[in-house]
C-alpha cells in the first residue's frame, strides 16, 4: 500500500485524492516536535488549576462545571462514548478513511494538544487497513461532527467496531489481532478527536473528486452526441468565449473543439447543411459545462483550505500555553462548497439529459426515432431515456441548498448550524445519479454515430466508441437492456472513457491530471 506523507497544513489535493483511492496515509516526522510542545504545554495548563474548557471542565452547554484532575481521563472517555450517538449506515471505507487522514493533518500542526501516542495510533490504523465503523447520520455540521468523529475515536480506546478487509471486527479484538494498544485518552485527547471538520469534509472532497470525472466524461459523451446529431462545432469557436472571458467556459469549449477536430460526420455537412442553429443542448454547452467547471474549482480552492486547516476546540498555542476558545468546527464553508458542488452535479446531468432526449426524436436529431432501425417494432432507447429523467428529476430535488437551514442544538448553546454533514454526504448518490445519465448518453450517442456510417467521428471519439463496443454491440433489436447500461454506467464511474481520449484533451480542476 502506498502511503502519503502529510506535511501539515501543505497537504495539495492530489495527495487527498490519493488517500480516498487507497492510499495510506502518516505525517511528516518532523511534526512530531510541534505535536510534544502542544501536549507539554495542556500539561502545564492541568497543572496551573485554572478552570479552561474542555480540559478541566464540561462540554457544551455544562462549560461551567469544574472537574477534578483525578476525574480528567474519565471526562475523556465518557465524551467520546457519549457523543458516539450516530445512526444509519457506515461510512463508505474510503471516505471513512480520508476522515481519519485528515483528522490526522490536523492534529499534526501542533495546535490540538493531543500525544504524540494518540497521533501515531491513527496512523497505524491507517497503515494497517482497519476503518471503524462509523454511522453517516447524526453531526449538523457544527461544534465539530461530533457523532462520526466520536465513534472514530470509540475505536482507538478499544470500543465499537472496525472494518479489517472484508470482515467486521470488535474494536479491541481487531486492535489486538494488529498488535495495536487501545489508547487512554489524557486531557483534551477525547474532544481534540471529536472536534473538527473532518467528516464533513471528507465527504465534500470524495465528490470533488467524483464530480471531476463526472465533468470530464460529460465533455466527452456531449462531443460525442453533438457528432450523433450532426450538430455544429462552430459555437465552440474560442473567439466567442474569449469575449465573455470565463475560464471555465474557454476551456470547456476548447476541449469540445478538440474532441471533434477530424471528425468525418462534421465534414459531411459543413456545406449544405439548412439547419441554421442546434438546440441549447449542443449549442451552449461551454456555457453550463464552464460555469459548472468554474464552481468546482471554486468548491477546491475552499476544500483545500478547509483540508489544511484546524478546526478543533479550544486550539493550544504552546508558546504562552494557552487554549482559546473559538468557532472553527464551524463547517459554514464546506456547507458552500457542498451546496455549490450539488449545484455543478445537477446542471451537469440535466443538460446531459437533454441530449439523450434530443437524439431520441427525429424531429431535432434527424436520427431514426428511439434511436432503433425498427420503430414501432422495437422501443430502442425510449425508456432509457425516461430513466435519465427520472435521475435528473432526483438530484434536483437533492440539489435544494443545505446551508439555508440551521436547527439549534445542545440547549441552545450551539444556536446555529451549518448542516455541512449531510449537505455533503448527499453528493456521492447525487454523482452516482449524474454518472448513470452520462452512461445512458454514451450509449445513445454511439448509436446515433452508428447510424452514420462508413463516416467516422473525429480520432479520440472514435476510440470512445470502440471501448463501447468492446463491450455492448450496436442494437439492432431491441433486448435485455439492463446489462448494457451497468457496462456503460462502468465505463463512466471508472474513468475508462476520460482515459480514452486522453486526460490532455479535458480540463482539470485544480490543474493537474486525475487518476
Amino acid at each position: 500500500m502506498k502511503t502519503v506523507v502529510l506535511s501539515p497544513g501543505a497537504v495539495p489535493l492530489s495527495a487527498w485524492h490519493e488517500i480516498y483511492r487507497g492510499a495510506a496515509a502518516a505525517i511528516d516526522p518532523a511534526s512530531y516536535a510541534a505535536i510534544e510542545r502542544s501536549a507539554k504545554a495542556v500539561a502545564a495548563i492541568v497543572a496551573r488549576g485554572a478552570p479552561v474548557y474542555g480540559i478541566n471542565t464540561g462540554f457544551g452547554k455544562l462549560a461551567s462545571v469544574r472537574i477534578d484532575a483525578a476525574d480528567l481521563e474519565t471526562l475523556q472517555r465518557n465524551i467520546v462514548l457519549s457523543h458516539a450517538a450516530g445512526v444509519g449506515r457506515p461510512m463508505p471505507v474510503p471516505v471513512a478513511r480520508l476522515m481519519m487522514a485528515l483528522k490526522l493533518g490536523s492534529l499534526a500542526q501542533g495546535a490540538s494538544g493531543v500525544r504524540a501516542s494518540t497521533v501515531r495510533l491513527l496512523e497505524a490504523l491507517l497503515a494497517k487497513g482497519l476503518t471503524p465503523v462509523i454511522p453517516c447520520q447524526g453531526s449538523v455540521g457544527a461544534s465539530g461532527d461530533l457523532a462520526p468523529l466520536a465513534h472514530m475515536s470509540a475505536t482507538m480506546i478499544g470500543v465499537g467496531e472496525f472494518f479489517a478487509g472484508d470482515r467486521r471486527v470488535p474494536a479491541a479484538q481487531a486492535l489486538a489481532e494488529a498488535g495495536l494498544a487501545p489508547v487512554v485518552l489524557g486531557a483534551k485527547e477525547g474532544l481534540a478527536l471529536l472536534n473538527g471538520t473532518q467528516f464533513s469534509t471528507a465527504y465534500a472532497l470524495a465528490a470533488l473528486f467524483e464530480a471531476e470525472n463526472l465533468y470530464r466524461a460529460a465533455l466527452v459523451t456531449g462531443a460525442l452526441s453533438t457528432d450523433a446529431a450532426r450538430g455544429s462545432d462552430a459555437p465552440f469557436d474560442p473567439r466567442i468565449h474569449l469575449l465573455r472571458r470565463h475560464q471555465g467556459q474557454i476551456d470547456s469549449a476548447d476541449s469540445l473543439r478538440r474532441l471533434m477536430a477530424g471528425s468525418a460526420i462534421r465534414a459531411s455537412h459543413l456545406v449544405g447543411d439548412e439547419r441554421v442553429q442546434d438546440p441549447y443542448c449542443l449549442r451552449c454547452q461551454p456555457q453550463v459545462m464552464g460555469a459548472a467547471l468554474d464552481i468546482l474549482r471554486q468548491a477546491a480552492a475552499t476544500l483545500g483550505t478547509e483540508a489544511n486547516g484546524v478546526t478543533d476546540n479550544p486550539l493550544i498555542f504552546p508558546e504562552t500555553s494557552e487554549a482559546l476558545s473559538g468557532g472553527n468546527f464551524h463547517a459554514e464553508p464546506v456547507a458552500f462548497a457542498a451546496d455549490i458542488i450539488a449545484l455543478a452535479i445537477c446542471e451537469i446531468g440535466s443538460l446531459a439529459e437533454r441530449r439523450i432526449a434530443m437524439l431520441v426524436d427525429p424531429a431535432l436529431s434527424g436520427l431514426p426515432a428511439f434511436l432503433t432501425p425498427h420503430p414501432g417494432l422495437s422501443s430502442g432507447f425510449m425508456i432509457p431515456q425516461v430513466t435519465a429523467a427520472a435521475l435528473v428529476s432526483e438530484n434536483k430535488q437533492r440539489a435544494y441548498p443545505a446551508s439555508v437551514d440551521s436547527i439549534p442544538t445542545s440547549a441552545n448553546q450551539e444556536d446555529h448550524v451549518s448542516m455541512a454533514a449531510h449537505g455533503a454526504r448527499r453528493l456521492l448518490e447525487m454523482a452516482e445519479n449524474a454518472c448513470s445519465v452520462i452512461g445512458i448518453e454514451l450509449l445513445a450517442a454511439a448509436q446515433g454515430c452508428d447510424f452514420h456510417r462508413p463516416l467516422a467521428t473525429s480520432k479520440p471519439l472514435e476510440a470512445v466508441r470502440d471501448l463501447v463496443r468492446s463491450g455492448v454491440p450496436h442494437l439492432e433489436d431491441d433486448r435485455y437492456f439492463h446489462p448494457d447500461l451497468e457496462k456503460a454506467i462502468a465505463l463512466v464511474t471508472s474513468g475508462a472513457i476520460v482515459e480514452a481520449v486522453g486526460c490532455d484533451l479535458l480540463p482539470a480542476v485544480e490543474g493537474r491530471t486525475s487518476s
